[in-house]
Order: structure tokens, then sequence, then C-alpha cells
């Protein structure tokens, strides 16, 4: 069974969420929270396998109860899922930074946003490869985050030069079945890079190398690769 907490400030919207979620077989709703102070707290306590977060609520905001939740070793397993009503939205670009494993807007088809909440919990963090792909691109372009030209930063000398590859490769929304196919790997091996490029940068999923990519200066908004 995987377990769900709902973090949205509508009484409405958690009601609705709660009867779709309880819809489904394999879910289940642990916890609903009006705000983020309720949030990170409902997580600690119940634990949930899913966060389903509300980027903009009273007092404290979805973001910062994400870069709560995702920093708490104990809440490891916990995967937070950005709800919004715009997909260019500065704080989700924040939030993934900040440890979300992907987004959905909040006019999701109900089946859709079943079966993302079965693919974060899963671990196939990164939802909706292009259009998250889309939105940092413009993120960063507005903010000017990623204007870096040249070789990417120092903080990625830690990988090989396949291992900047393939990181490019998840940057660009490609599954690790879609980078073995670019790079004449095995899926396993393909994994296997992407696992160690998590490992190496410390970060908590595909979401989270997405955003280190772009903001590195390995990949540009709009175009390819920058080869060091």
């Amino acid at each position: 069974m995987i377990r769900v907490l709902l973090a949205d400030d509508q009484t409405l919207v958690r009601a609705g969420l709660r009867v779709l979620v309880d819809s489904d077989d394999e879910l289940e709703v642990v916890a609903e929270a009006i705000d983020g102070s309720a949030a990170v707290e409902a997580a600690s306590r119940h634990r949930p396998d899913v966060v389903l977060m509300d980027i903009r609520m009273p007092g404290m905001d979805g973001l910062e109860a994400t870069r709560r939740i995702c920093s708490d070793a104990s809440l490891n397993s916990t995967k937070v899922v950005i709800l919004t009503t715009f997909e260019a939205d500065d704080y989700v670009f924040e939030a993934l930074r900040a440890g979300a494993s992907g987004f959905l807007l909040k006019d999701t088809e109900p089946a859709d946003l079943l079966s993302a909440v079965r693919v974060v919990a899963g671990g196939d963090a990164l939802l909706a490869p292009s259009v998250t792909r889309r939105l940092i691109e413009e993120v960063v372009s507005r903010s000017g985050a990623s204007a870096r030209k040249g070789p990417a930063a120092p903080e990625l000398d830690v990988l090989t030069d396949r291992e900047r590859e393939v990181l490019s490769l998840v940057a660009a929304g490609l599954t690790n079945d879609e980078i073995a196919r670019e790079l004449y790997l095995s899926p396993l091996t393909a994994k296997t890079h992407v696992s160690r490029i998590l490992t190496k940068l410390g970060a908590r999923d595909r979401a989270q190398l997405v955003v280190i990519a772009y903001e590195s200066g390995l990949v540009s908004p709009g175009g390819g690769s920058s080869r060091a």
C-alpha cells in the first residue's frame, strides 16, 4: 500500500484529492495538512511514501515545507510532488532544487495523478520530463541563473566523461532505457551510471539532477551541453 499525505489549505481540494486517492486500491491517504507547518509535522509522524504538496499556502508555504521534509534524513524515502496551477511558477523550480521529485498541474486528469503517485513511490522521480525540462528552461532563462558560458562548473569534476554524458541526457528528460539506446549501453549499465551520479553529486533523485545540470552549466536553456 502506498501511503499519501495531502497538503493544501483549501478544504474542498483536500476532500477531492482524498476521494480520488482512496478510490485506488493501491493508495491510502494517511493524513491531511492545511499548511506547510502541519505538512512537516504530519510527514514526521506518519512517514508517508508520497506528499502531494500545494506550493502556495498561508504561513509556511509548500516550498519551505518541501525543503524541510527533503532535508530530513529520517524522511529520505518520502517523495514530495508539488501541486501548482501554473507550469511557469518560480516556486516550482525552487521546490525541485529543494528536493521535490516533480510537479503536477492541479488540472491534471485524475487517472494521471494516480499514476504519477505510483510512479514516484516506485522511485522514478521525475514526472513528465519534457514538461519539467521546459519549466526549468523558462525559469532559469528568466532568472539568468544558467547564463554561464564555457566549461561546466567545478562541482561536476567528480564525474567521468561518460557520467557527464549520461547527466546531460537525464536533463533532456530521457529514461534509463532511452539513455541506454542513445549511448549503446545495456539498460543495467545506464541505470548504474545514473545511480553513481546521484551518489557523487549528493542528489536526492533525477529531478535534482536536472536542476544541477542546468545550474552547473552542463546544459543550457534551449540548447545542448557544454563540454569541458
